[in-house]
C-alpha cells in the first residue's frame, strides 16, 4: 500500500485555510460515514461540559440535550423521525441527540429571544470538543417533531432546535474509498479598495476541482 492510499479521509475534506487557525476548526466537518462503535461516556461527558462553557444572554444557559443511546427505546423514535434521506447514515451512529432551547428566561420569565442562537453556539463548542476527542457530530434539521421522541411536558417550555447524530469516524484508506469529481465555483472575498465612484470593483469567480467523498468500504 502507497503512502498515499493510508492519508485519513478527513484530510481531503478540509478547505484551504488561512495561516492560525485552530487544528479542531480545521478537522471539524460533519461526515455521513461512522464506525459502528460507542463513544467513550468519558469523551461524551467532556463534549457537554464544552458546550456548558459557552457563552449566552444574561449566562441563562437556555440549551439542554436529550440524550438518546443506540439499543435503546427512545433512540428508536427519534431514529424514526428522522428525514428517510438521513436514515441510511444515521443508522451507525452510537448517539442521536436533540438540541432544545428554554423558551424564556428562567428568573425573570421574559421570552428569551436569544436562545436559539445561544444553543448553537453551545453546539458548535460541544462539536470541537467531540473533533478533539475524535469523534465527530453531524447535525440535521430535517425530522418530523410529532415523531422524535421528546416529553410533552418539556415541550411546553421548550423548542427543538435540531437532532444531531454523533460517532467516531473511521480512518479508512483512500484506496477503499469512492469519489466523484466535481467542480465549484467560490467567489474570493473582495479587496477593500475605493474605485472611482466609490463603490467595490466586481470580483471574479474563481472555479475548484474538489472531489466529493460517496463512501467507504
Amino acid at each position: 500500500m502507497s503512502n498515499t492510499a493510508t492519508y485519513a479521509v478527513e484530510e481531503l475534506e478540509r478547505a484551504d485555510p488561512i495561516p492560525g487557525l485552530d487544528e479542531a476548526i480545521l478537522r471539524r466537518w460533519s461526515p455521513k460515514a461512522f464506525a459502528n462503535r460507542p463513544i467513550p461516556s468519558s469523551d461524551m461527558k467532556k463534549s457537554f461540559e464544552a458546550a456548558q462553557w459557552a457563552a449566552s444572554s444574561i449566562n441563562e444557559r437556555p440549551w439542554r440535550f436529550l440524550v438518546r443511546l443506540q439499543g435503546e427505546p427512545t433512540y428508536c423514535k427519534t431514529f424514526e423521525s428522522l428525514a428517510a434521506s438521513n436514515q441510511p447514515w444515521v443508522n451507525n451512529t452510537s448517539v442521536l441527540m436533540l438540541s432544545i432551547r428554554k423558551k424564556a428566561f428562567t428568573q425573570i420569565g421574559n421570552p428569551n429571544h436569544y436562545a436559539l442562537h445561544d444553543t448553537g453556539a453551545a453546539t458548535a463548542s460541544l462539536a470541537l470538543q467531540a473533533t478533539t476527542l475524535g469523534f465527530h457530530v453531524h447535525s440535521m434539521g430535517r425530522f418530523d417533531r410529532d415523531k422524535i421522541g421528546a416529553p410533552l411536558e418539556i415541550l411546553d417550555d421548550f423548542e427543538i432546535g435540531a437532532a444531531t447524530a454523533s460517532a467516531i469516524r473511521p480512518r479508512e484508506p483512500l484506496e477503499r474509498c469512492y469519489f466523484i469529481s466535481i467542480s465549484v465555483f467560490q467567489r474570493p472575498q473582495a479587496r477593500c479598495e475605493s474605485s472611482a465612484s466609490g463603490m467595490l470593483g466586481e470580483v471574479p469567480e474563481q472555479r475548484r476541482n474538489c472531489r466529493l467523498l460517496l463512501g467507504c468500504i
